[in-house]
C-alpha cells in the first residue's frame, strides 16, 4: 500500500482561515466579496431562503486548497537483482554412521541422527538458494534436485536412513553425482560455474564407486565449485549398536573409526573450500555455521518511488462547487423574470 502525502504544508493554514472569514463576514454589515457572485449569495431574500449557495461556496474552496496542497500517493518498489546459491549436499548413509558416538540430552545418537537436524537447519537459514541433496554409500543417488521449495527438501530430508541404499562409502561418486547437478550454461562464466558450492559429508574412506575422490575434486576445481568437506564422528574407538533381523538394538560393541582426514583436507583445499572435522554435535553446527557465513549473498534491492497526484480529485469537484453555488446565488431564471 502507499502513503498519501501533501506536497505544500501551507493547505493547513488556509483550511484553517476559512472558518474565520465565515465568522468576520458574519460580524460585518455589508458582505464581504471573496469570490465571484459571493455577495448575491447573501442577499436576505435568498439567504433566508437557503444556505446551499453559501455552504457549496465553503466546500468548493476547502476542496481547491487541498488540490492546490498536490495529494500524492506515494508506493516504495523494490527490485532484487542478485542471484542466491546453487548448493549441493552430499550426504553420506553408509553403515557406519549407525555409530552413536554424538550425544544429545545426555543420551548417546547416531551420526545421521545428529546431522539431520542441523542440515534442516541449514536449509531454512538459506531461503534465497536453490539447494539440493545427493545421498551415497556403495553407490551415488540424487534424492533432490535443486529447488527453491525447502519444506518441501525438509521432509526429503527427513526421510534420510542409514543404508537405505546399500553399504560402503563411495565418496569419489557422491561429489561427481553432485557435480553434475550444478551443470547449467546460463550460470557460467569462460566454463567456470558461478554462485555455487557442495557441501560433502561424511565418516569414512572411499571403498566403493568408479570415480576416485582426487578425480571427482579435479572436476570441481576446473568447474570453479568450492566443495566443503565435513568429516564426522570420533577417532579411535567408537560404539556401533548391534542390532537384530528386526531393528531392534541387543548391545553394542567398539568400531574403529575410519575416517580418510587427509582426502577430506586435499579435496577442500584443491577446489577453494574448507576441512571442518565435527566430533560432536556442537562441532556440527559450528561447521554449518561457518560454511553459511563463508558463502552468503547480501541482497541488494534496487529502490524507487512511484507517485500518484491526487490533486485532480480534489479541485474538480471543488471547481464544480463553487460553479454550482454561483449558479444558485444568481440563478438565470430570476434574472429573466426580474426583465
Amino acid at each position: 500500500m502507499g502513503n498519501l502525502i501533501l506536497k505544500d504544508p501551507l493547505w493547513l493554514l488556509a483550511l484553517l482561515a476559512l472558518p474565520l472569514l465565515v465568522w468576520f463576514r458574519g460580524r460585518r454589515r455589508v458582505p464581504v466579496l471573496l469570490v465571484p457572485f459571493a455577495a448575491a449569495w447573501h442577499r436576505p431574500s435568498l439567504a433566508s431562503a437557503s444556505h446551499w449557495p453559501a455552504g457549496l461556496a465553503l466546500l468548493g474552496l476547502a476542496l481547491l486548497i487541498v488540490g492546490l496542497a498536490r495529494p500524492q500517493r506515494v508506493e516504495d518498489k523494490r527490485e532484487v537483482h542478485t542471484q542466491g546459491y546453487d548448493i549441493m549436499l552430499a550426504v553420506d548413509l553408509s553403515g557406519s554412521m549407525l555409530s552413536e558416538d554424538y550425544e544429545r540430552g545426555g543420551e548417546r545418537i547416531n551420526r545421521l541422527q545428529a546431522i539431520k537436524p542441523v542440515i534442516q537447519s541449514f536449509i531454512e537459514d538459506r531461503p534465497n538458494d536453490r539447494i539440493g541433496i545427493v545421498v551415497f554409500a556403495g553407490q551415488a543417488y540424487t534424492l533432490a534436485p535443486l529447488t527453491f521449495d525447502h519444506d518441501w527438501l525438509s521432509r526429503q530430508t527427513a526421510r534420510l536412513k542409514i543404508r537405505m541404499i546399500g553399504d560402503g562409502t563411495a565418496i569419489g561418486d557422491g561429489l561427481g553425482v553432485a557435480l553434475t547437478r550444478l551443470e547449467q550454461a546460463k550460470r557460467e562464466t569462460g566454463g567456470k560455474r558461478s554462485g555455487a558450492f557442495v557441501v560433502l559429508l561424511t565418516d569414512g574412506s572411499n571403498n566403493r564407486g568408479a570415480l576416485a575422490p582426487q578425480e571427482a575434486a579435479s572436476i570441481a576445481r576446473s568447474r570453479g565449485v568450492p566443495v566443503y568437506t565435513i568429516g564426522a564422528g570420533r577417532d579411535g574407538l567408537v560404539p556401533f549398536p548391534i542390532l537384530d533381523d528386526k531393528g531392534n538394538k541387543l548391545g553394542y560393541r567398539q568400531m574403529l573409526a575410519d575416517l580418510d582426514e587427509g582426502a577430506l583436507r586435499q579435496i577442500a583445499e584443491e577446489t577453494g573450500g574448507h576441512f571442518f572435522r565435527a566430533m560432536d554435535t556442537d562441532t556440527v553446527e559450528s561447521a554449518f555455521k561457518a560454511i553459511d557465513r563463508a558463502q552468503k549473498i547480501e541482497f541488494q534491492a534496487k529502490s524507487y518511488l512511484i507517485t500518484t497526484e491526487l490533486f485532480p480529485w480534489s479541485a474538480a469537484p471543488g471547481v464544480l462547487a463553487v460553479f454550482f453555488g454561483a449558479m444558485l446565488a444568481r440563478p438565470f431564471w430570476r434574472q429573466e423574470t426580474a426583465a
